[in-house]
């Protein structure tokens, strides 16, 4: 068995990994950047080495660095998690040639699953099913516009290099395939170095289900059932659940076994996902489901699949990459109840999933579930990676009771001030068509504001922060969740996010349990956290001493950032959806335009300087 492992990732991968590995007697190593100085997984690890700037391309991923830190170290093998050098295959050879163990898939199999068009050949070879389109080496695009006629509209154009929904473009008509080409190679380009593309018949009610699998260096190879990760925003992957709702025992069984012939053909070891599209028009069935691509790394919902199978895929890794057969057979894995995970985002769907950063002041997360988060109280979320900092995991003996832990488990779930998709994702999860099992895709697109919008918390809530707020000047926070006892007045207004909201005050609210609140600023606020999504309620002023709040015609800053232009002046005439200044952050520009008709009553922002989330920009007047 590996003595000792250096992990070359970060954030809540990396601490996934060293948890196994210390349950395992296993020495770990953490690699970090600048901005990961004082982050968990640095803590956590055995020893940890510094690799340079924050920027991924300065740090995690330069490959020589990573291979020097596991020799300085002693580390004995390197870990890649996912992302970053995972499926890199030079940097997964460059391991081996150092003399070290690769805790991942032969090099020659990264390679061979590494290119889109190259992939589906190969496992048409093998006899998977592979969706109908072109993957040929002539990019001439009168050609390739001659090709999607021939396949049939609506077709997908997707860069044979590409992956996380980059370099992917969908074409309804022959008139605007040029334009959609040409644009899907600019970006392929850009991204991966690599412009070529591949035509694929476009799915109409698609859903995207795959296969873990696992191989060993013993010529074993089994599958660990399927996964549904159909719930998807821009083709990011939302909510995962295992296993695949409306999946029966027959296409299963295909479904599967087309996957192990997929990892045989490349010779397969260690963790891998075979992802497959299916036409679930008529629901699923065998003959209409289709080979997509393989990632050759552990996956970010694996989770699920150890949920329901009781196995930990890491401690398969290890085993693995050590040399063991695994450790069961095919007849020995079963199905056992049902699992899903939401991915939680540092994110704002208020202002379109704008990044969110800065640091955690508040974080209350749940208790009773399995959290996979690479975080804590006090942690400061980069702009500089991935913007999702956890993943909550639920299991029971059925998908509804998972739906409902999960929303349950997100309903508490409050952070602040980095805002986070929690609240989407708990209106996603309460979705008639998704509790159905009817998911598709493109169930979020359709969707659109309804998940957006931010319910306010009901009179119950509001009449028990009045309370709260009216006799406790200042809650210490170890007495937050005691029982209100007060008569509540009939009509009421508070200040929730800077919002005037009038209520009336609901008497039920006496004795209301408010575990949801955390006294803010000295106790003059609450944090409120109303199904998902974390929230300040303040008393309401009218006398004025609170024009600086956010209101109706208030332009708060959406995230910390730098303005970069202010177009308007204070005094000056604006229309409804005049830009009124730009705002840059996380290398993102975002404009902030005028809510209706009216004057600029007040301007506290210049180009060049730097801001705050929340910080009040601007104040529009109604014209009257």
């Amino acid at each position: 068995m590996i003595n000792s492992l250096l992990i070359a990732n970060r954030g809540e991968i990396a601490c996934r990994i060293i948890r196994t590995a210390r349950a395992m007697g296993v020495r770990t190593v953490a690699v970090y950047s600048d901005a990961d100085a004082n982050a968990l997984h640095v803590r956590m690890a055995d020893e940890a080495v510094h690799i340079g700037p924050s920027p991924a391309r300065e740090s995690y991923l330069i490959g020589e660095k990573i291979i020097a830190a596991a020799k300085a170290t002693g580390a004995e093998a390197i870990h890649p998690g996912y992302g970053f050098l995972s499926e890199n295959a030079e940097f997964a050879q460059a391991v081996l040639d150092a003399g070290l163990v690769w805790v991942g898939p032969k090099p020659s199999s990264i390679t061979a699953m590494g290119l889109k068009d190259a992939a589906k050949k190969l496992m048409a070879d093998a006899g998977v099913p592979v969706t109908p389109g072109y993957m040929g080496e002539n990019q001439d695009p009168a050609f390739l516009a001659e090709q999607a006629a021939s396949i049939g509209y609506p077709v997908l154009i997707k860069a044979v290099a590409g992956g996380g929904g980059k370099g992917m473009r969908k074409v309804d008509a022959a008139a605007d395939f040029a334009d959609a080409l040409a644009s899907c190679q600019r970006e392929a380009a850009a991204s991966f170095g690599n412009d070529h593309v591949l035509i694929e018949k476009y799915i109409l009610s698609p859903r995207h289900i795959e296969v873990q699998i696992f191989g060993d260096t013993h010529g074993n190879i089994v599958h660990l059932f399927e996964r549904d990760c159909s719930l998807q925003r821009r083709h990011q992957k939302v909510i995962e659940e295992a296993p695949a709702p409306g999946m029966d025992e027959e296409t299963r069984e295909a479904l599967c076994a087309a996957a192990v012939r997929a990892g045989q053909a490349v010779d397969y070891v260690g963790a891998g996902t075979i992802e497959f599209i299916a036409d679930g028009s008529e629901g699923l069935r065998a003959d209409r489901i289709w080979f997509m691509e393989m990632n050759t790394r552990l996956q970010v919902e694996h989770p699920v699949t150890e949920a329901i199978t009781g196995v930990d895929l890491v401690e398969w890794q290890l085993r693995v990459a050590s040399g063991e057969p695994l450790p069961l057979r095919q007849e020995d894995l079963y199905i056992n109840g049902w699992a899903m995970e939401a991915r939680l985002y540092a994110e704002d769907p208020a202002t379109g999933f704008l990044p969110s950063t800065g640091k955690l002041d508040v974080l209350l997360r749940p208790m009773s579930s399995r959290v996979d988060t690479g975080i804590e109280e006090g942690s400061e979320v980069s702009p500089f990676y991935d913007p999702m900092i956890a993943k909550v995991i639920t299991h029971a003996g059925q998908r509804e009771e998972a739906i409902d832990d999960l929303r349950y488990e997100l309903s508490k779930l409050g952070v602040w001030p980095v805002k986070t998709n929690a609240g989407f994702l708990h209106r996603l999860l309460g979705d008639a068509d998704f509790e159905r099992g009817d998911v598709d895709t493109g169930l979020i697109e359709r969707r659109g504001e309804a998940l957006m919008a931010t319910p306010l918390p009901p009179a119950t809530e509001l009449t028990a922060a009045a309370a709260q707020l009216e006799d406790e000047a200042a809650v210490p926070r170890a007495l937050a969740g005691f029982r209100l006892n007060r008569t509540a007045d009939t009509s009421r207004a508070l200040r929730v996010n800077g919002q005037r909201v009038e209520y009336e005050a609901d008497a039920r609210a006496d004795g209301y349990f408010a575990s949801h609140f955390e006294p803010f600023d000295g106790g003059a606020a609450l944090l409120m956290v109303h199904e998902g999504t974390t929230m300040i309620v303040a008393p309401d002023r009218t006398d004025g001493a609170a024009s600086g709040a956010a209101g109706d015609g208030a332009i708060l800053s959406p995230m910390p950032g730098k303005v970069i232009a202010v177009e308007v002046a204070a005094g000056d005439t604006v229309v409804k959806g005049q830009k009124l200044l730009t705002l840059e952050a996380m290398k993102m520009e975002h404009s902030l335009t005028a809510p209706f008709d009216g004057v600029v009553a007040e301007l506290n922002a210049e180009a060049g300087a730097q801001v705050q989330v929340e910080a009040l920009l601007v104040r529009i007047e109604a014209a009257e």
